[in-house]
């Protein structure tokens, strides 16, 4: 009873397990041990077979289950089968099924040449892929001759010793992938196609070949598949072979296309590791040309499997001359650029042409760096011109970087048709030369690479990544030479500097008559007064007057500063100013005076530390070191070193650094005894203040403080606000003769107007333009007006919200407006016809006289003829007046 319950069970197991293959083979895949795995394989092994073909079924989930391809992950592959069971087309899924999700080139090409036999019956089959465009399409065999039970690593193994390459339209799969059409040979012998070479070598007899194209989506042949010799004792393949083949090949074609697409994608992904590592090691490398090219061959050598490389660089005109003259060359200067690189094969050009036009066109390489003994040496040679000539190499080099081409030389003998047993070229086999492009796409150089590993020539493939690797080795090289440069400039730099500084720097004797003279009082030189004039000062009075402010001031003894070095930092601030017409050393004295006589008279002292009045008073001197008596526009539209150097607030940046320069010198550092913190934040003040005397900072800040006054603003401590506070107190100390008196304030509207008219002069000259009309000396009586509109937009606003804010200061916004009230008197003469710039005040002479209806009125401008209108009116002011005019100019 029991027995025949286990056969009850045992068949309707048998009927279930059946009727439902794919359950079956999923839960042997997954969850069965492998214990049972193997027990049901011995079985089926130990089964009578009623087919010629191999292996099994089971062989496949075997193969693919985890515990037995752990250790080989490329055999994970839906092995053979023993399809004794299964019709022909659940046969033909089952190995379409077995190729379609393989991605693996090498894989799938083994996968459907055994899968092939097997449907077939053939005895082995090759595979050969597509490559090259156009008319240089060509086959190159993938796997040869492949067996039902070849591995795939002698398939691959076979196919790399063999190297077979095939040219479209030659030989039997030549003209299957020329044609695109399939090729059934009964005998392969009475073919004229057919090539017996092989057989010959191998001993091994081709009978019958069938060969079919596989494509692509696009109809386009990207493979050949062959078998050849059936294993069934047919002597022929027949027409269902020739329908199944063909219909597996179409599958198989998608699958083969994925594969490449897949084969592309994995080789750029290494590729752009590669090509980031290296520029990661290239640019770690900055400061020496010979350790980044030594690198940098390393790098080609060990990438393209070479066994020599050699990189040629050319004079660049690198050198501190031509840098600086690239630096300040205008915009629109056509510089000459490197075109795309062209790809040239060694048959497209000859030795002989090479040699031609290297006479006609010879490349002058400054510098070869050869990589020797296997890559542990590096010989660096400055070769001659009689070197270039003689040596083929660098003929060859000299090509490619005259005509910019990559030059690819597959068999250099062969190539230079002679026999080269001597000279450097001979153990040359191969050479793939590649030009050297920086990041101004400028030639800087030649990289050669000579002799592959493997006796192979430079592929396609080596030739592009060597292509992509070029471009990160010019601009590795390019920023390594500059930076080299830079170096040199900058120990130039130094030495101009140490130079300078030393012709900068007061001399000893100045500065010991200066700290042993008497020091006059403050009330002396008027320094308290916002009505200090410096016009009947000698040059030594205005040290010792700049000495005292310092002195009153107390900072002398609070900040521990040796009084030699104050006297020496005063000189050598002094000797700094160029004696340009109002920029000058003078202009610095008063605008220091004026913040001055703001902290003493007008008490901002109460809103500002010890340290601050220190840095306020020191940014006030420097304010204009080394102005040129040009504005920032002018070096701006003339590209001047300075516009380079700073592309905002030009002149004060570099006002600063002559401050910082100044201070950095032998015994003028006014700051030597402060602490780290007090030195750092004074410098910060000082840089601050100075930039602040920009306008256009001035017009950035001053919104911001007006909105704090206007919110009743009392408490200036906090950092921000002092900085805003200081700037606004730099530029009412630099715009301060505005508000002198008016005897001083037009003696020196003059010298403003006669420096801004020499800038305007240099316009024309140099840039060829039209000045604005405040230095066009031609519109020069136009002044008086101006100024009236520089008090109305600058001064009276920020004077006046100083004064009310700070009512000490005062006398500088009534200084302003008494001033207004004489320009725009001035500016009303003007229009009269008269003119103010050619003397230093405006003589009216009225005198009393006897009463007369003539009067004479004598007016001479730089006009022609003064307009109907203007004489009308000063007639009628004259006659009501009853006096007489005269303006002599």
């Amino acid at each position: 009873m029991t027995t025949s319950v286990a056969e009850d069970d045992l068949e309707s197991t048998g009927a279930f397990l059946e009727a439902n293959p794919n359950l079956v083979e999923r839960w042997l895949r997954h969850h069965a041990s492998p214990e049972l795995r193997q027990r049901v394989h011995q079985a089926l092994q130990n089964s009578p077979k009623n087919s010629t073909m191999t292996p099994d079924l089971f062989q496949l989930w075997l193969a693919a289950s985890p515990s037995r391809n752990e250790h080989n992950p490329s055999q994970n592959v839906r092995p053979n089968k023993d399809f004794d069971s299964m019709e022909e087309s659940e046969l033909f899924m089952e190995l379409i099924r077995d190729v379609a999700n393989e991605l693996d080139i090498d894989v799938l090409c083994h996968k459907i040449l055994k899968n092939v036999n097997i449907l077939t019956h053939a005895d082995r089959g090759s595979l050969f892929l597509a490559r090259g465009v156009g008319s240089d399409k060509y086959l190159v065999a993938k796997l040869f001759d492949v067996r039902h039970d070849t591995t795939l690593e002698e398939a691959i193994k076979m196919a790399r010793a063999e190297e077979i390459r095939i040219p479209f339209g030659v030989g039997i799969a030549g003209s299957v992938a020329q044609s695109k059409t399939l090729i059934n040979i009964k005998d392969a012998y009475n073919d004229n196609r057919f090539n017996s070479e092989i057989d010959m070598r191998t001993g091994y007899k081709t009978n019958s070949i069938l060969c079919m194209p596989i494509c692509n989506y696009d109809g386009d042949v990207i493979g050949v598949a062959q078998i050849i010799n059936k294993t069934n004792d047919c002597q022929e393949f027949t027409k269902h072979d020739v329908e199944v083949f063909q219909r597996y090949l179409t599958f198989c074609g998608i699958g083969l296309q994925n594969a490449q697409l897949f084969e592309v994608s994995v080789l750029e992904y290494k590729r752009n590791q590669i090509l980031l590592n290296l520029a990661r090691s290239i640019f770690e490398e900055q400061n020496n040309l010979e350790c980044l090219v030594t690198k940098i061959m390393k790098q080609a050598q060990d990438l393209l499997n070479c066994e020599k490389c050699a990189v040629y660089l050319m004079d660049l005109d690198l050198g501190e001359a031509s840098h600086l003259e690239r630096i300040l060359e205008r915009p629109g200067r056509v510089i000459e650029r490197q075109g795309p690189l062209n790809r040239v094969e060694s048959g497209a050009i000859t030795a002989e042409d090479m040699r031609e036009f290297g006479l006609k066109k010879p490349c002058s390489f400054t510098t070869v760096f050869e990589l020797r003994d296997g890559g542990n040496n590096t010989l660096v040679s400055r070769p001659s011109s009689y070197d270039l000539k003689t040596s083929t190499l660098a003929q060859i080099a000299g090509y490619a970087a005259t005509t910019g081409q990559i030059l690819n030389i597959g068999d250099v003998g062969a190539w230079l048709n002679m026999q080269h047993t001597d000279g450097d070229a001979e153990s040359a086999r191969t050479i793939l030369c590649m030009p050297i492009i920086n990041g101004q796409k400028r030639l800087i150089g030649v990289a050669q690479l000579i002799n592959k590993n493997n006796g192979a020539v430079f592929t396609e493939c080596d030739v592009s990544l060597f292509e992509a690797f070029a471009i990160f080795c010019g601009l590795g090289i390019h920023n390594t030479q500059m930076y080299e440069n830079a170096c040199k400039l900058m120990a130039k730099q130094k030495v101009a500097l140490e130079c300078l500084s030393y012709h900068a720097t007061a001399g000893n004797d100045d500065t010991e008559k200066l700290a042993k003279v008497e020091i006059p009082s403050a009330e002396k030189f008027n320094l308290y007064s916002f009505t200090f004039i410096d016009f009947d000062l000698s040059d030594e009075d205005t040290c010792k007057a700049t000495i005292r402010m310092f002195l009153e001031c107390d900072l002398v003894q609070q900040f521990l500063i040796p009084y030699d070095v104050l006297c020496r930092w005063v000189l050598s601030v002094k000797k700094n100013y160029r004696p340009v017409k109002y920029h000058n050393w003078r202009h610095a004295l008063n605008v220091t005076q004026t913040m001055f006589a703001m902290f003493k008279t007008g008490k901002m002292e109460r809103f500002m530390t010890d340290l601050e009045i220190l840095g306020l008073l020191v940014a006030c001197l420097c304010h204009d070191l080394d102005h040129r008596g040009t504005n920032n526009a002018f070096q701006t539209k003339t590209e001047s070193p300075l516009a380079i150097l700073y592309s905002t607030s030009t002149m004060e940046h570099h006002h600063f650094d002559q401050c910082v320069m100044i201070l950095n010198t032998d015994s003028n550092n006014i700051f030597q005894a402060l602490s780290p913190y007090d030195y750092r934040k004074v410098m910060k003040l000082v840089e601050t203040a100075i930039l602040s005397t920009d306008l256009a900072m001035y017009f950035k800040k001053r919104n911001k403080f007006l909105e704090l006054i206007e919110n009743g603003e009392f408490d200036w401590q906090s950092d921000d606000k002092k900085e805003l506070l200081s700037g606004m107190m730099m530029t009412a100390c630099d715009v301060s003769a505005i508000a002198k008196p008016w005897e001083v304030q037009h003696r020196v509207a003059k010298l403003v107007a006669d420096e801004f008219f020499d800038q305007g002069d240099l316009e024309k000259m140099q840039l060829k333009e039209q000045p604005i009309a405040m230095m066009d000396r031609e519109r020069k009586d136009e002044l008086p007006q101006m100024q009236v509109g520089f008090i109305d937009v600058i001064c009276l606003p920020l004077y006046k919200v100083l004064s009310d804010t700070f009512p000490w200061v005062q006398p500088l916004y009534q200084g302003t407006l008494e001033n207004r009230r004489n320009w725009q008197d001035l500016a009303e003469k003007v229009e009269m016809g008269l003119t103010w710039i050619d003397h230093d005040t405006i003589n009216e002479a009225f005198k009393d006289a006897e009463e007369t209806k003539d009067i004479e009125f004598t007016v001479q401008t730089f006009n022609t003829v003064a307009s109907n209108q203007g004489s009308q009116y000063v007639e009628s002011k004259m006659k009501r007046n009853k006096t007489k005019f005269c303006c002599v100019l």
